[in-house]
């Protein structure tokens, strides 16, 4: 079906040739006929399916009759509300009286409430941020007749499930509004979900045996951990890739592998949790425009990326959680183009991959690394941090690298030691702690007044002249020379 077949509005159409959309994928010509007629949806369709333009067409065919409709849409992510925001931009770019705004944390609050307080017809954000506009009337939810949650089983699984009820319950009543949901699954929670706060949605589900992308070839090596890295090197001399999107589990490795891979010569970066949302969009910004072509990334990246032309997605890790092993290949072959993933399986994390498989209902082709060019990694023996200070990176891949002798870094994580002064206010250097389990009772003692800085003879403290009037913590400091301390005591004790 074309989308000229679904009776458009011209202005609606000219939104559509601007994306550069002729034919419907299925998900469209599936769902668009019901949802344009005002009905609730509750659709199943797979990541990268095109469902983002079932409900932005929806509302603006609503828009176009009404003049005065508001659409709230709601994704896990800060990513993929991003990605929302600038799909809905290109879509409704032949009615310029349409605003789009994007909400979400980590950013300045109040540069968002401004663009609330101008006006926004299209409202997309994360959960807890658009609740608290609600909550603190800077989004008035009556106000909303469109509403759609995107990546609903993914936003249960992060533990937004009451914050989207306390929204649904903000909403204008069910038979007032249009409700769309979008999910993966169809699981329990989410059809409680639609029962209790749709209208009698209309359930289409596409394809829901088949979780992964048809045209993604999958590939899985076997690979001790010491050797992981020297293969992965190994097979982007082979690939080539043009663009690349890599995943860890955590994000020290996300650090790590991409200032390995930036030693050894290939542009790359990496985002994850821990980053601010400038970072995080700059280094996303910087891979689709090319100026990176390697991203290194955690979980948090997994869904909502849209990275045109993504030739390659890397699984450096097995993922632990055999639904994210889905979200993380389904980056590539997006919009029906194919796509390839490699996963390195170690000993580590080798033991999620009956999980995974046993949920994709296949194996994943075992390929033996042969015939692979020999490579020499350059970042052997050294440690790094790619941004120091909080600071991003500059246009030199290696000039913010900052590279250690290990054994000196290891050298750093020692514990100094302690410097007390004792009455006379002598220097005296405390040892670090030891076993004190395997001391006599001698030793214990002897190690007690080294360390707490007790020495055998008294050391008179100098005669001063005081004045008449004390400050209270003077008269503090006196009392305590007029009784020896608790390990004074202890010490007497022992002896």
């Amino acid at each position: 079906m074309r989308f000229t077949e679904l009776d458009f509005d011209k202005q609606t159409l000219a939104g559509i040739s601007s994306a550069g959309f002729t034919e419907c994928m299925p998900v469209q010509e599936t769902a668009l006929p019901v949802s344009l007629t005002g009905s609730d949806i509750m659709v199943q369709s797979k990541t990268g399916s095109g469902k983002t333009a079932v409900f932005i067409l929806t509302f603006l065919e609503e828009y176009l009759k009404h003049r005065r409709s508001r659409c709230l849409i709601i994704a896990p992510t800060r990513e993929l509300a991003q990605q929302i925001e600038g799909d809905a931009k290109v879509l409704a770019s032949g009615i310029p009286e349409i605003r789009c705004g994007c909400f979400y944390g980590g950013v300045g609050y109040d540069r968002q409430v401004k663009l609330l307080k101008q006006g926004c017809t299209v409202n997309v954000g994360t959960p807890g941020r658009l609740l608290e506009f609600m909550q603190d009337g800077s989004l008035d939810p009556k106000s909303i007749d469109t509403f759609v949650i995107d990546e609903a089983d993914r936003m249960f699984d992060m533990g937004f499930y009451h914050d989207i009820k306390k929204i649904f319950r903000m909403l204008p009543d069910r038979t007032k509004r249009q409700t769309m949901l979008f999910s993966a699954t169809l699981e329990v929670k989410v059809r409680e979900l639609a029962w209790e706060y749709m209208n009698e949605p209309q359930v289409i589900e596409l394809e829901p045996d088949t979780v992964t992308v048809d045209k993604i070839s999958q590939e899985l090596y076997h690979v001790a951990k010491s050797e992981k890295f020297t293969l992965f090197l190994q097979l982007l001399a082979v690939a080539k890739p043009s663009s690349a999107l890599v995943f860890t589990n955590s994000r020290h490795i996300t650090e790590e592998l991409a200032a390995r891979l930036r030693y050894n010569g290939y542009r790359a970066d990496y985002i994850s949790g821990e980053l601010s949302q400038r970072e995080r969009d700059t280094a996303l910004k910087n891979l689709k425009e090319g100026a990176i072509s390697i991203l290194v990334a955690t979980d948090v990246a997994a869904r909502g990326l849209q990275i045109d032309n993504l030739p390659l997605v890397v699984n450096y890790d097995v993922p632990e959680d055999y639904e994210n092993y889905v979200h993380r290949i389904g980056r590539t072959a997006r919009a029906g183009k194919s796509g390839r993933a490699i996963t390195l399986a170690d000993e580590e994390f080798v033991y999620g991959l009956e999980a995974i498989e046993n949920y994709i209902k296949m194996k994943i082709p075992v390929i033996w690394p042969e015939n692979l060019p020999e490579v020499t990694d350059l970042s052997v023996g050294k440690s790094w941090k790619i941004r120091g200070n909080g600071k991003g990176l500059s246009n030199n891949s290696h000039s913010t690298d900052k590279l250690h002798n290990t054994k000196q870094q290891k050298q750093k994580i020692v514990r100094k030691d302690v410097v007390r002064p004792t009455e006379n206010k002598s220097v005296h250097k405390v040892p670090a702690r030891r076993n004190l389990g395997s001391m006599t009772e001698e030793e214990r003692i002897a190690y007690y007044k080294e360390r707490y800085g007790f020495i055998e003879k008294k050391v008179q403290p100098e005669k001063k002249h005081i004045e008449p009037a004390l400050k209270d913590e003077d008269a503090k400091d006196l009392s305590r020379e007029k009784k020896p301390g608790f390990f004074a005591r202890l010490f007497r004790r022992f002896k």
